[in-house]
């Protein structure tokens, strides 16, 4: 069974602190437009940003959501069969 990561970014929320780009620089840049982080990759549902990408991405990116001052990022393993 292939495991995956999906990650989840409620990004109208993000105050633009870097952090996520700091932990994962592979799937975060900062916005020139309005400053705030894009997680790279993504698709947007009502405001939500989602990206499925592989295991070898998890700990970096569960270290952006730790380190995201307003907890906007959530990281999580989906099995795939």
């Amino acid at each position: 069974m292939k495991k995956q990561v999906r990650i989840i970014h409620y990004r109208q929320k993000c105050i633009g602190c870097n952090a996520c780009v700091e932990a994962a620089e592979q799937r975060w840049r900062m916005s020139k437009k309005d400053g705030k982080s894009v997680l790279l990759g993504s698709k947007e549902k009502k405001g939500i940003y989602s990206a499925i990408v592989n295991e070898q991405e998890y700990e970096s990116n569960l270290e952006a959501a730790k380190n995201c001052p307003v907890n906007i990022i959530k990281v999580e393993i989906i099995e795939k069969g």
